[in-house]
């Protein structure tokens, strides 16, 4: 479990840890997660998060997880080469023998390409340059103003959803969106007289079940595309590339879909509960962290202005036929333009954040920029430890050839089944659910699944694109109620301001609710997308 990234200035931090004891947190000393305050008895799949966190304690850090899995695989890639297991290409229809990692030449390979698999990782460079331009947004304060803009002028009817999209919105910010929005959903929502424990469940759950579902890109796209992109050459060659947009017009969709379900479960399921108003001696952060100041406002009118201004450029040169950042024919899904769409979305973000952070004072000069970049890259430090051993992981499982053999055989066993593709995916979408109560790490969660289930589905006539968008929704659906995420101990932190007795349980049967109509909701979406063959991005078809 990663350790929180700390607090902004002026944001409180949140709890490093949950209770000590392993209890509610209510100090009675009851096991965690089995009744709610008043004590009525929680249902069986709420009681089953204490489980779920003891068990998902035992497991070793990501890091150490891919070399126990690179172990494994050079065991069982052993037992296969004995067994002179093969299967007939697909893509050039030779026969595709595979190889003993324990081998003198497995481990040649092994020692020699270590950091080449690193440097020629596919996210790599893409999450870095996103990174730097999102930087400079965040650490002047431009994204922090903008969700407090978002969520305080708006009218009591629309706060839920208002709060709910702004959750999906947020993601940009990745980690960051919990520690500002968080609080701020409870602060808007006692703004408009409604129970600010309910505003903190809305803004955490809306960022937590929608994490995939940002109609903004955010550097998760650039790092999902990039394993995609990995997985999608073991069976399509070289050529086979995954853009970080290829998921975008599904991403909008969803997070519109998203943020109303939100609202209408709120309205009709959680407003209903009894318990939702705040210790009477609760202490209540003041309201006045809502607004901005006119310095704030001032600076993000501009950078607002600033926005708009370089959408308008980037639309103006696009839309030339001979426009040099056009492709062949004048193709702009084959185009220069999506193939650095990474630099553009930082350049974007980079713009915005500086003219903020002049306009507002957090800039001084020209030198805070590199600065600011530097810290965001920092922030990312444990993620790029993480790659390292992922990168070899995938390099050996690409080696190895046992990633042509388990596509080509699970495809063959699909096609013979006969089984529907949509209870393919039904299934795939509960598998994937299942890992990520255990594993919340989306980018550990597809690294260790993509290279099996891309190319299977890929040999079936199902896109690698087709494919992530499903990850996307069971990555995100069962995230709000395991207490697997450091993000739920954060949350729970958050909730305990209004009411002090809140424990792991009391969140999780508030988030409940949501995240399995959030869930449900967003598969039909996908399935009706599927049959109606609507592209999931620009140049990504969805069959």
């Amino acid at each position: 479990m990663t350790t929180p990234p700390p607090a902004p200035p002026g944001r409180p931090s949140p709890p490093p840890d949950g209770p000590p004891d392993g209890t509610d947190g209510t100090g009675s000393g009851a096991p965690a997660a089995t009744a709610t305050d008043d004590g009525t008895r929680l249902p069986r799949i709420v009681r089953a998060m204490a489980v779920i966190e003891r068990a998902g304690n035992a497991l070793p850090h990501p890091f150490w997880l891919f070399w126990i899995l690179s172990a494994l695989l050079a065991v069982i890639s052993a037992i296969l080469a004995a067994a002179d297991v093969s299967v007939v290409s697909p893509s050039d229809h030779k026969t595709v023998t595979v190889q003993n990692l324990l081998s003198g030449d497995g481990l040649a390979m092994a020692v020699s390409t270590m950091i080449e698999n690193f440097a020629t990782f596919p996210p790599m460079a893409t999450i870095v340059v996103v990174i730097m331009g999102v930087a400079v947004a965040e650490r002047t304060g431009f994204l922090a103003a903008l969700m407090r803009v978002g969520v305080s002028r708006v009218p009591a009817s629309w706060v839920v959803f208002a709060v709910a999209f702004a959750g999906t919105v947020s993601h940009v910010a990745s980690a960051a969106a919990y520690i500002i929005l968080v609080p701020l959903g409870g602060l808007a929502f006692r703004a408009v007289g409604r129970s600010p424990i309910l505003g903190v469940v809305v803004a955490y759950t809306s960022i937590a079940s929608g994490y995939d579902a940002s109609p903004v890109p955010t550097p998760n796209d650039a790092i999902f595309a990039g394993i995609t992109t990995a997985a999608a050459r073991i069976v399509g060659g070289d050529d086979a590339y995954v853009s970080p947009l290829s998921n975008w017009f599904f991403n909008i969709a969803s997070s519109l879909l998203l943020a109303l379900v939100i609202t209408l479960v709120t309205k009709f399921v959680l407003s209903k509960r009894p318990d939702l108003d705040a210790d009477p001696d609760a202490d209540l952060e003041d309201l006045g962290a809502l607004t901005l100041s006119a310095r704030e406002r001032s600076a993000l009118r501009a950078a607002v202005l600033a926005l708009l201004a370089a959408l308008v450029v980037l639309v103006a040169v696009m839309v030339p036929q001979s426009s040099p950042l056009r492709g062949e024919g004048g193709s702009i899904v084959e185009s220069p333009f999506l193939d650095g769409i990474a630099a553009v979305v930082a350049l974007v973000f980079g713009l915005v954040g500086i003219v903020y952070g002049y306009r507002s004072g957090s800039v001084t000069s020209a030198g805070d920029i590199p600065k600011l970049m530097g810290r965001g890259i920092m922030q990312m430090a444990p993620v790029l430890v993480l790659f390292f051993a992922i990168a070899q992981f995938l390099a050996y499982f690409d080696w190895t050839h046992i990633g042509d053999v388990l596509a080509v055989r699970a495809a063959e066993a699909l096609e013979q089944s006969g089984m529907p593709i949509v209870l393919v995916f039904l299934l795939i979408l509960v598998l994937l659910t299942l890992v990520n109560v255990m594993v919340t790490s989306g980018s550990a969660m597809w690294a260790m699944c993509a290279p099996v289930l891309v190319p299977m589905l890929m040999l079936v006539s199902v896109p690698a694109e087709t494919t992530q968008a499903l990850f996307r929704i069971a990555d995100s659906g069962s995230t709000a109620i395991t207490p697997m995420s450091p993000y739920f101990v954060m949350a729970l932190g958050f909730l305990q301001r209004y009411r002090k007795s809140a424990g792991i349980g009391t969140l999780a049967s508030y988030t409940l609710p949501l995240a399995l109509a959030m869930t449900v909701a967003w598969t039909a979406l996908f399935l009706v997308w599927w049959a109606v063959g609507i592209p999931l991005g620009p140049g990504a078809p969805v069959r």
